[in-house]
């Protein structure tokens, strides 16, 4: 018989709404109860791809024995992290302070007012791993609350204290940053990625290592300032990251993290965020270096998403799980034995010295593709151009991928998160406008559209869709998110409803989320009484809500000539230069939003008939490169209602398409020329 759970939209809740766990879901309906019977609340927390989440739902939460002890003691709530975030965030920190460490499944034990009074993560179904059995913690801890409640209430008060103390981290004095001070933190964080970096298998730290794409982001912002260094570090990471394993060479696309240090075995799990902002560094390395490597990366990123996790509507999917048929990782592993009966006798042999397949495997008697070979020793050993080279293994790579299309796919996260959906909107909207793809910007403006219709209700913006329902206030990162990609899918498509759109998240995002000791809390002011209001200075996996807010904030204050706007943006900048700097790749996304606050941040108006050669001429000219801290506004003459402001008051030049660029005040001589524009943007990024 289903629980609670059973009415949800969640696809990790619904994994469980057959458990003979009696799971609630988040809400008042279980704290209520939890209040009225006097019991504790076991509050378990996890994703739809989690691994180790499926695991000991399989061993614990599946078996009736164990669940008839959580029935028996416990009021019982599930909740999925990608569609909570402040649950998991304010829980997480509580197990850490606990535990020293957390991840998911995360398991917190709390009073019926919501205090953790203990926790931790992943708990077997028998004593090991050095950890106690699961039944075993479940009966101690009901023991305890029977015999020596006021011991538990008292620890949950205890470390609810210090999560309220913690909650709003001590940001310093607010206010306007000091360029040189901002200017000799950058090159000291650039310089910190540079100790800290792995030079023999690439990227940062051991196993298990993960991608670091905002770090990678910051890099390339410094190479288009001339920092040879940070671009070889930059693209050193990313070459390390593409030869297979960590990304998919069959389908394309990233897998969470490598469970080795050589990116070799991956946590097979693919998630929207990771994609996204992979998918746009590899583009902005493209841009820099004209390697078309990256270039290529970039567009079977894309296609992956694309093909496998994009809604019929336009919406992008959360997740790809890491297991199938039970097993984590069996989409993608191949044997010798099944690349035999695929490929011919020659084509198995090129692809076999590209690959270093063997009959041994590489994992567990199987093999996870990476390249043993690069393009151009594997066209040395065959005596084919490079180019040769790359055009005969995509062929290979088709015909693996349409052979895998034939077992059983991984299921699929299907939520739509506002959040996740800003990042690959902008990934599709840059790539759509840099690499001139068509159908990369007609995604963008189906994802736009499908966002601002589907997912705004009224005044407030929802956090997650799935099957038509909107659900869960959203968050700041969500609000900050989606102004980001829509700013970069107006530059790429110059339709005012856009930029609108982005106008008026911001006004709500400053209405209810803003802390007045400066920045902005991760929940609005009515959602619902938590044990803290958290407030997230750190970047993670993702971007945090204020560093986003950050970037969004300087763009629109350069559309807008918004003063207050961009002093709201930096305010917070100067208290977090040195953390920053000490933990650069935590803080990825910090130093992004810093670049662009040292700027000089670049504001260009075009406008004419966009049809025509001269207009085309300018936009071409616009994106031929890698300009980070550039906002671009385009319009037919005179300006469509609801255009930016930095498109008022600009007469054409000599009735022809013209160009505006303007710096710091400033504004050059419009021109209506290309080489002119170009030769302003070069002269300006220098200033």
């Amino acid at each position: 018989m289903p629980n609670h759970l059973a009415n949800e939209n969640s696809p990790y809740l619904l994994q469980h709404a057959e458990n003979p766990v009696d799971w609630y879901p988040w809400g008042p309906e279980a704290l209520d109860k939890a209040r009225r019977e006097g019991k504790p609340i076991f509050l378990s927390i996890g994703y739809a791809a989690c691994h180790w989440c499926h695991v000991m739902a399989h061993e614990s939460f599946e078996d009736p024995e164990t669940a008839a002890i959580m029935n028996a003691g416990f009021v019982n709530i599930k909740v999925d992290r990608e569609e909570r975030p402040d649950l998991d965030g304010i829980y997480m920190n509580a197990v850490v302070a606990m535990t020293g460490q957390g991840g998911w499944p995360m398991s917190v034990f709390l009073t019926p007012d919501g205090q953790p009074f203990y926790g931790g993560t992943y708990f077997p179904p028998v004593r090991r791993y050095n950890m106690p059995a699961f039944r075993d913690l479940l009966l101690s801890i009901s023991k305890a609350w029977v015999e020596d409640r006021q011991n538990l209430l008292e620890a949950g008060e205890k470390l609810t204290a210090h999560l309220q103390k913690t909650a709003l981290p001590s940001t310093g004095k607010i206010g306007q940053i000091d360029h040189a001070a901002l200017e000799a933190a950058l090159e000291r964080a650039s310089l910190a990625l540079a100790q800290s970096y792995d030079w023999v298998n690439g990227g940062w730290g051991r196993a298990p290592k993960f991608p670091q794409p905002m770090a990678i982001r910051f890099l390339l912002r410094r190479a288009t300032r001339g920092d040879k260094l940070a671009l070889e570090i930059a693209t050193h990471a990313l070459r390390a990251m593409t030869k297979g394993g960590m990304y998919d060479v069959v389908g394309g696309g990233f897998a969470r993290y490598s469970v080795d240090d050589r990116w070799l075995v991956p946590h097979f799990e693919k998630m929207l965020y990771d994609n996204a902002q992979l998918a746009q560094v590899y583009l902005h390395a493209y841009l820099v270096t004209k390697d078309d490597f990256f270039r290529r990366i970039c567009e079977g990123t894309l296609a992956f998403v694309a093909r496998e996790m994009t809604h019929p509507e336009g919406g992008f999917f959360s997740s790809l799980d890491a297991d199938s048929e039970g097993r984590e990782g069996k989409y993608y592993l191949w044997t010798l034995e099944e690349l035999e009966g695929i490929l011919s006798p020659d084509d198995l042999e090129f692809f076999s010295t590209a690959y270093g397949i063997t009959p041994e495997g590489n994992f567990e008697g199987h093999t996870v593709l990476q390249r043993a070979l690069d393009d151009e020793k594997l066209a040395d050993c065959f005596r084919i151009a490079p180019e040769q080279a790359v055009e005969r293994l995509g062929v290979l790579h088709t015909a693996l991928l349409d052979a895998r299309a034939q077992r059983v796919r991984p299921a699929t996260d299907d939520k739509v998160l506002v959040s996740w959906n800003g990042l690959m909107l902008s990934a599709f909207a840059e790539a759509g406008r840099y690499l001139r793809n068509p159908a990369f910007t007609c995604t963008a403006i189906r994802n736009g559209a499908f966002l601002i219709e589907k997912l705004r209700l009224g005044e407030c913006l929802q956090r997650s869709l799935r099957e038509g329902s909107a659900k869960h206030n959203a968050y700041l990162e969500d609000y900050a998110s989606l102004i980001n990609g829509l700013l970069a899918l107006y530059q790429t498509d110059p339709d005012p409803r856009w930029y609108q759109a982005a106008l008026g998240l911001a006004e709500e995002l400053l209405a209810h989320f803003r802390d007045e000791n400066g920045g902005f809390f991760d929940t609005r002011a009515d959602h619902e009484a938590l044990i803290v209001r958290p407030k997230d200075l750190q970047d993670n996996a993702t971007p945090c809500g204020n560093s986003l807010a950050a970037a969004a904030l300087l763009k629109l204050a350069a559309y807008t000539g918004n003063g207050e706007w961009h002093d709201k943006a930096v305010e917070l900048l100067p208290s977090l230069l040195e953390l920053a700097v000490r933990h650069p790749t935590a803080f990825g996304g910090w130093l992004c939003a810093m670049d662009m606050a040292l700027g000089p941040i670049q504001e260009v108006a075009i406008l004419g008939n966009s049809e025509e050669p001269g207009a085309q001429a300018l936009i071409g000219a616009l994106w031929g490169e890698l300009r980070p801290n550039l906002v671009a506004a385009i319009s037919g003459y005179p300006p469509a209602e609801g255009a930016p402001p930095l498109l008022a008051d600009r007469p054409l030049l000599n009735d022809q398409a013209t160009a505006y660029v303007c710096l710091g005040f400033v504004c050059k001589q419009p021109v209506n020329r290309p080489e002119e524009l170009a030769k302003q943007l070069s002269e300006a990024a220098k200033e």
